[in-house]
């Protein structure tokens, strides 16, 4: 009697233990020391981790050129932040390639001494913000949550819990944690012909946007500091293009004579961005460095 009560006790522990492996876990916290960068995951049985990225692709200030006035905006609110100074959550916006995602990680490495981390979090997973925002509260370091390209659709449910997370939930922020942004749509919502049917005139003529409207911006208005980038000018993308060609090695002679290359480049990918003008460096000192 005693060997079958035994059974039957060691076959419910093995059955409890297969129900908490699926249970949701709390959120446990990494190794802060293994990395200034981190992202959150989520495992196969749906239970989130934040993990250290082990290796981080470099990215300085002074290599990013053309965005002068977004970099000073960007570099003096994460001053702020660093020091312990009022500062604000950021929405970066803009035309692709233009240096969005290389600002933040260029702040990353800047400020990183003094204190400042990183935690990528994709967009389908901004619905555990405020797991992420409790293993972080106590910490003595600054926090960036960073999202890139971040756009939702209708309904989706990290939509809500980015919204309440900026300004508008019950709980106090902490002041060791910022959001900063980055995405091809101001207000980070799709905008159809047909909202425009919900704006409203007054009596006095002034035009009032109606609910759908606002429901839009309502999201995007919620960061403290708007950041917009622009398409670059030839002349700008030839002096990027030269930027990243000297940081290859390629000597000035070969880089005055790389212009026309770098231009039909851009011609057949439809984009003098930045990103089009690094890949060509790239391109280009790799190949003549065979030469």
């Amino acid at each position: 009697m005693s060997d079958k009560f035994d059974r039957l006790i060691e076959r419910a522990e093995q059955l409890i233990a297969r129900i908490e492996s699926v249970l949701p876990q709390p959120l446990s916290p990494p190794d802060w020391q293994a990395s200034i960068a981190f992202r959150y995951r989520k495992r196969g049985s749906g239970h989130g981790v934040i993990e250290p990225v082990r290796h981080l692709a470099a990215m300085h200030l002074h290599q990013l050129k053309e965005i002068d006035q977004q970099k000073e905006k960007i570099q003096r609110n994460t001053e702020q932040f660093v020091r312990g100074l009022p500062a604000n959550n950021v929405l970066l916006t803009g035309a692709r390639g233009t240096g969005k995602s290389s600002l933040i990680r260029a702040c990353l490495h800047t400020y990183a001494e003094q204190g400042l981390r990183l935690i990528e979090v994709d967009k389908a997973d901004m619905i555990d913000l405020p797991d992420i925002v409790e293993v972080v509260s106590n910490r003595p370091e600054k926090f960036i949550i960073f999202c890139d390209d971040l756009s939702f659709e209708e309904g989706d449910g990290g939509y809500k819990a980015l919204k309440s997370m900026l300004d508008g939930s019950v709980a106090a922020g902490t002041p060791n944690l910022l959001i900063y942004v980055t995405s091809n749509r101001r207000h980070l919502l799709p905008e159809y012909m047909k909202d425009n049917l919900s704006y409203k005139p007054s009596d006095d003529g002034e035009i009032h946007p109606g609910e759908v409207v606002e429901e839009k911006i309502s999201l995007s208005e919620r960061f403290g500091l708007w950041v917009s980038f622009y398409p670059f000018s030839q002349d700008e993308y030839l002096s990027i293009v030269a930027q990243w060609l000297s940081f290859f090695g390629v000597p000035g002679q070969a880089i005055e004579q790389a212009q026309g290359e770098a231009l039909v480049w851009a011609l057949e990918r439809g984009s003098r961005s930045g990103r089009v003008a690094y890949q060509f460096a790239k391109d280009y000192a790799g190949k003549h460095a065979q030469a």
